[in-house]
């Protein structure tokens, strides 16, 4: 029997409107915005209800620490690469570093991509000027086109529809691929092999044998490799533009209470993260777990602030701080965040940015970042959180599966010269399959040295 829902429950999801919403496009045609929007509400949810508390769930063990949350894909989703081989790769690259992790933490990892529904992004400025010529900034592929001219930069409602339409593609493939037989353990571990017999990366050959040598031992014992076939895999974005948001927001007739149905996990960015703004308001009013990306201006005030607002009784799994400080800045500003939550004592689940914080421009002139920095980021989280006795729950990765060249390093040794070979990112550079897997080898390092 489906539950009613509350109407003042249903009211306030439109109280953002009243509220400042930062990072939002001008939107020159409200009569066709308001077409696309009442067409979005008509569809069919993304993902389901039941979903998301299961994802809740799985993120409460990991801020206990029985669990580890892996996030990873797209800075700014495109959907001209929404292709099966895109989505493929950038699947198997996160299962490949899921199986390492697994081994390396002795804990089971939770799967979710920054998929099906990253393609809205933040900018800096709302504008852009070329040679005199001054035009709206590119804001994603769901609000705009990245040519710049003043057609392809006109915020078109329309794109809200393509937007909706490819992510429902993207989910129909990320759950084939995810049940069919190509998340085999025994399949993923095989491609792992074939990674460390590079010889750039032979010194994680060792950790590669063990994880062999484990896989060997429970067949020996009869484990059931048919159940290994299978994952769960959630999908996540940022929730930017709350004129996709509030339309995919869908009522559950098991509680009568509301859902974003665009994405297992949505997060509210640096840029928006408000206390008195739309996002926070909204996001406060949905039942999905929820992220929060806090950087090194952020104060433990701060963070004590939005968990009153947006988890205030404590519900494990709800909420979830996802730090980007920068490498030079982590050890310093994080312990202050993470002493005031814990005394707080309301649960909280740690993850990890270190891409957004560790941006450079190259000499060559490319928007670039540092395999060494994203690196020493993630050592410093793990460092802090050892020594305050806490829990880091997880990684939150710009990734691709392709062979891009797009950060500085790595044992490829991607050079100035190397980024011009295959720099292909509209907005943010991503690690490569390559240095993906070769993060989750170190991680491993780390998670043993903890």
């Amino acid at each position: 029997m489906s539950v009613e829902p509350d109407a003042t429950v249903v009211a306030g999801l439109d109280a953002w409107r009243d509220l400042p919403a930062g990072q939002q496009p001008a939107w020159p045609d409200q009569a066709a915005l308001t077409r696309a929007t009442e067409r979005l509400a008509a569809l069919p949810p993304l993902v389901f209800a039941g979903e998301a508390d299961a994802l809740r769930a799985q993120l409460a063990a990991a801020g206990r620490g029985e669990a580890f949350l892996l996030q990873g894909g797209d800075c700014a989703e495109t959907f001209a690469e929404a292709t099966a081989d895109n989505i493929r790769n950038k699947i198997k690259t996160i299962l490949q570093m899921a199986v390492v992790l697994t081994y390396g933490a002795s804990l089971p990892v939770v799967k979710m991509g920054r998929m099906a529904g990253q393609y809205a992004k933040p900018r800096s400025s709302g504008t852009e000027t070329r040679d005199g010529v001054t035009l709206p900034a590119f804001r994603g592929d769901i609000i705009n086109g990245f040519d710049f001219t003043e057609e392809a930069r006109t915020p078109d409602p329309q794109r809200l529809l393509e937007a909706y339409h490819t992510s429902a593609s993207t989910l129909n493939l990320i759950r084939a691929f995810t049940t069919g037989g190509f998340a085999s353990l025994l399949r993923v571990h095989e491609w792992n092999r074939g990674f460390t017999t590079n010889p750039a990366y032979k010194r994680y050959e060792e950790i590669a044998a063990e994880i062999d040598r484990a896989i060997r031992f429970m067949a020996a014992c009869g484990a059931d490799f048919d159940a290994l076939r299978t994952v769960d895999f959630y999908s996540s974005h940022e929730g930017l533009l709350l004129d996709y948001e509030r339309p995919l927001t869908r009522i559950d007739s098991r509680t009568g209470l509301p859902y974003d149905c665009s994405a297992h996990f949505v997060w509210i960015g640096e840029r928006t993260r408000e206390l008195g703004g739309a996002h926070i308001d909204y996001f406060s009013r949905v039942q999905n777990p929820i992220g929060v990306k806090l950087g090194p201006t952020s104060t433990g005030d701060d963070a004590i602030a939005l968990i009153d607002k947006l988890n205030p009784t404590g519900e494990p799994g709800r909420l979830t701080f996802v730090t980007r400080m920068g490498a030079g800045k982590i050890r310093d500003h994080l312990p202050q965040l993470v002493e005031k939550v814990t005394a707080d004592g309301r649960p909280v689940t740690w993850v990890c940015d270190p891409m957004h914080g560790n941006g450079i421009t190259s000499a060559n002139g490319y928007k670039t970042r540092r395999f060494s920095d994203v690196m020493d980021e993630v050592a410093g989280f793990f460092e802090v959180h050892r020594s305050l006795g806490t829990v880091p729950g997880g990684l939150h990765i710009e990734l691709t599966g392709d062979d891009v060249t797009e950060v500085l390093g790595g044992s490829e040794q991607i050079d100035d010269e190397r980024l011009a070979e295959r720099y292909e990112t509209l907005v943010d550079p991503r690690l490569n399959h390559q240095q993906s897997l070769e993060l989750a080898f170190q991680v491993v390092e780390l998670l043993r040295a903890s």
